[in-house]
Parts: C-alpha cells; structure tokens; sequence
C-alpha cells in the first residue's frame, strides 16, 4: 500500500495526475482587485470567473495547486445538498432567498461539466449521474421526497426500485434510492490544474508555496503579505476551507473540520464492470456512517470513511475501509489497497454553503459540507459577481461570523459520535 498521506499530504489524484507545472512564489510588491488566499476549487473558480470579467485577480498558495480538500476528495460532482431537501431550505430562509440557494446547487454539476468542456480540461469526466441508495425504509421514503422535490424544479431525477439500484450499482441489500442524471466523476487534481490553466490564459496570476502571514486594512482596501512580498487589493477572499490555520482564529469556530479518509485498490479486471457501475456513475448511500463508491478511469475502486477517536488512525483506519468495501461489493478477492490518504473538510452547523463576511471587502466562502467540486465551482461564479460589485443579490447566506458555542469540545462531535452513528445504521437496516 502507498500512503499518500505521508508524502506531503498528497493523494492518488496527485500521484496519477499528468498536468502538474511549477508555479512562482510571490515575489516583491503587487496591485490587484481581488487576492484570493487559496488555490482550491473556490479560489480557482473565483479567479476564473472573475478574470473573464476583466478582473485583475491574484491567487496566493500556501503549497501547490489543490493541495487541501479539493486535492484530497473522491471526485464526486453532486448537484445537491448534503442532509439538506429543496422544501426545508426554502421554509428557513423564505421563498426567494430559499429559491436562489436551491437554484444554485441544481445547476452546480452542469456548470462543472460545462467548464470541462469549454476549456479543454483533461479530467477523466464522467457525467453519467450519482446515486444515493437507501439502506432503510425510512431512509428510501427520504429519497422519495427528495427525488419529487428536485423533479418539480426541472432536475433529472429518478426514483429507484430495489432491482434498479442492483442493477445500477451491482449491489445487493439496498431497498431503492434516487438518481440525479446530471452528477459525476474525475479526477478532482487535474480538473482544478485545468482551472488553474484557464484562469491564467483568462488573466488571472498564481502564486505557489506562497503563505499569507497578515491580513491588514489600509485605506479603501486591503494589504497581504507573505514572506517574500505583499499583494494590496481592494477585495480579499479566503477561500482555504478548513486549510486556514492561524490566517483568522475566529473562522476556524464557525464550523466543524471533519477528517475524511480515502483508499484505492489496485486496478480490478474488466469483467468486474459488468456487475458493479457498468454506467461509470458514483455512489454515496443513506447511512450516517456513509459508504461510497466508484472507478478511476484505471479501473481501481475508490471509496473513504470516518474514524472515531484512537491511535493509529492513519494505519489502521485504511484497513477497516477497505474489509468494508469488500463486504459491501461482496467481493470474494478484492484487489490490494494501493493508495491511502486523508483530509480535512469543513462542516457547517446547517450543512449550507455560506459567505462570511470579515469587514469591507474581506470575506471566506465555505461550501463543502461533503459536496465540495460542484458547490465551490458555483461557488467561486457567485464570488465573481461579488468582487463585481455585486453584495445583496447573491444566492448565498452572507453574514458576519458566528462561532459555535463551545466549539472547542464540539468541533469533535463528528467523530466522538461515529460509534453511535454505526449502531443506529445497524437498528435501521433490522427494521
């Protein structure tokens, strides 16, 4: 087994991955509109779109390009949210802002695919759709409603018996689930290194292993520095998700960072694909305890998990993701665990993307929440029309910080709570 994760916190993106180029670190004094402090989807997005409206942007990169969450994910494009339904969006935040936001997830994976295409981007894409099965009765009627909610906003969804999902996944147990036609996969490291192009032929400048140490108000703006120059801009985003250390201590109580961890086996026959994904889609079921699947364009599975607290974790976790991936494909020989690694994603209390507004100009985007490449992509559009001039009419939750009480015990609930999340699985699967 290789651990990606001990070689600089890369991953089998990274070790696969054929578009890498050097990027300089920033050197000496630079004027922009808009710096953005990470080089991930959001900021690549951001600069993109932002670049393309005659924008000077400036992209500042503690390490290389996708080097945090969006270097380090499974590659699902997934057009929806996280534990979240169109219907209870719109009745707590209200017809119009509900609507927006429930707008701007629909079309997220459209747009990924979209940029794919326009760009020439080399990913290994797939847009053949993403499944969620259902493990429970309970969860299927979930999916029911959801399948209808999305449906009457003119998504392609589809309801799935329990031979639809067989047959789609080649997994036997589950009672049924839902299809939305317009997710995906790639390979998240070459699409943000397809981005990173393209921002720079739209204008936009990169900088690597380049680390902001201060953010400070000066006049009518802002004025970064790193250890080898500064970048003054009118408008900052913080687009580091959960990779922000030290940049601003009162970010980091807003959410909760929950560490993921991915394997790869080593590629599968051919024949194997006659039974398990012949469609090439991804798979994320209904269980708190999430299991996912899908194929690399080598043919080796991907799937991850959470672990609960204890050491070894790096060793140990890999090992207990794989047995269970075995379990679940019932595969009487499952290849050899080629590729381990892990990551940080950052959760947020509503599992809603969000806009944290910083003081005049100064914001950080946060829109994983487990559905991160097609979010941030749409994200970093909205963040363009922002840096635009553009404030009240953003589909996004935009307001001051709000830390979690009592975050420093709480920012662990996730994991401290994963034995408890296993065992109600198991209750829900014997009823």
């Amino acid at each position: 087994m290789t651990d990606v994760a001990g070689l600089r916190g890369l991953s089998l993106w990274h070790a696969v991955g054929r578009n890498r180029r050097d990027r300089p670190a920033l050197e000496g004094a630079l004027d922009v509109d808009l710096a953005i402090i990470g080089g991930g989807f959001s900021g690549l997005s951001t600069a993109l779109h932002s670049a393309e409206k005659g924008i000077s942007v400036a992209v500042l990169e503690a390490e290389i390009i996708a080097w945090g969450a969006t270097g380090r994910n499974a590659g699902f494009v997934v057009p929806n949210f996280a534990k979240r339904d169109p219907d209870d969006i719109i009745a707590q935040l209200g017809p119009e802002r509900g609507e927006r936001l429930v707008d701007f997830a629909a079309g997220s994976a459209d747009l990924v695919f979209d940029l794919i295409k326009r760009h020439g981007i080399e990913c290994d894409a797939v847009q053949n759709g993403w499944i969620q099965p259902a493990h429970s009765q309970a969860a299927l009627e979930k999916t029911r409603s959801r399948t209808e909610q999305w449906a009457r906003r003119g998504r392609p969804t589809v309801a799935l018996d329990r031979r639809a999902v067989e047959e789609l996944t080649g997994v036997r147990g589950y009672v049924g689930g839902w299809m939305d036609r317009s997710g995906g996969v790639l390979n998240p490291v070459e699409y943000a290194r397809g981005l990173a192009d393209a921002a720079e032929n739209a204008g936009a400048r990169l900088f690597e292993h380049t680390r902001v140490t201060s953010i400070d108000r000066t006049g009518d703006g802002w004025v970064l520095k790193t250890a080898s120059g500064s970048v003054r801009a009118r408008k900052v985003l913080i687009a580091t998700n959960a990779y922000g250390g030290p940049l601003n201590r009162t970010l980091e109580r807003t959410y909760f960072p929950l560490k993921i961890f991915q394997i790869a086996t080593a590629p599968l026959p051919r024949e194997y694909r006659t039974r398990l994904l012949p469609g090439g889609q991804g798979v994320g079921d209904t269980r708190r305890n999430l299991f996912t699947f899908r194929f690399d364009a080598e043919n080796r599975l991907i799937t991850g998990g959470m672990h609960s607290f204890g050491p070894g974790a790096e060793a140990r976790v890999p090992q207990a993701i794989w047995r269970r991936l075995a379990k679940h494909l019932d595969l009487p020989e499952i290849p050899p665990l080629e590729y381990s690694w892990s990551g940080m994603a950052a959760v947020e209390p509503d599992f809603l993307p969000r806009l944290v507004d910083l003081g005049p100009g100064l914001i950080a985007s946060f829109a994983c929440n487990g559905r991160g490449i097609a979010m941030t992509t749409s994200m970093g559009k909205v963040l363009a029309d922002w840096a635009d001039g553009a404030k009240q009419d953003l589909p996004l939750p935009f307001a001051p910080p709000s830390p979690i009480p009592f975050h420093s015990l709480m920012r662990h609930a996730p994991n401290m709570l994963l034995p408890l999340s296993m065992l109600r699985d198991r209750l829900d699967e014997a009823g």
